[in-house]
């Protein structure tokens, strides 16, 4: 029993020591609280949190612009690119609609059934070697378009490259 008291004794000191020690770190803690210190902290903390989010925002206004300009890049050589396609692609139907009727002209002047199947089948010929012919223009030029139309986006994607690489 006497061991059991003592150790009851023992944890009991204990006990008042841990309370002793908290008691004085509160204190401590209080006391070291200035409220001069701690507003003049709070006003440092406050004005490079604002430093902070003004450069954030300065950034973003800045990337946005950029965007922006980019885009507007992306459309003006979209629709230049388009309305020369559109050119191309009138010129030749022109070209074979002008084919069609000289043709169509010729048959109308055609003494006998042989000369009219002759005219015929030449047109036929002559436009299918047209049509091949116009197809290679035509895929010549969508492929000029494309890289005039990819020249302004390769650009930004660069340029974002390089940027992020020198954060």
């Amino acid at each position: 029993m006497a061991a059991k008291a003592m150790v009851e004794q023992k944890e009991n000191e204990m006990a008042r020591t841990e309370d002793k020690a908290g008691e004085k770190n509160r204190t401590a803690c209080v006391l070291a609280l200035d409220p001069a210190k701690a507003s003049g902290h709070l006003l440092a903390v406050a004005e490079e949190t604002s430093e902070q989010s003004t450069g954030a925002l300065v950034k973003f206004a800045s990337d946005a612009e950029d965007a922006g300009r980019m885009l507007k890049t992306i459309f003006q050589s979209a629709k230049a690119v388009g309305d020369g396609l559109s050119l191309e692609t009138v010129a030749l139907l022109r070209t074979n609609a002008e084919a069609a009727f000289s043709h169509l002209q010729a048959l109308v002047g055609a003494k006998a059934q042989s000369e009219a199947i002759e005219l015929q089948s030449n047109f036929l010929r002559q436009s299918a070697e047209m049509c091949v012919e116009q197809a290679r223009e035509f895929q010549a030029l969508t492929i000029v378009a494309a890289a005039d139309l990819a020249r302004p986006i390769n650009d930004v994607l660069e340029k974002a490259l390089t940027d992020f690489e020198a954060t």
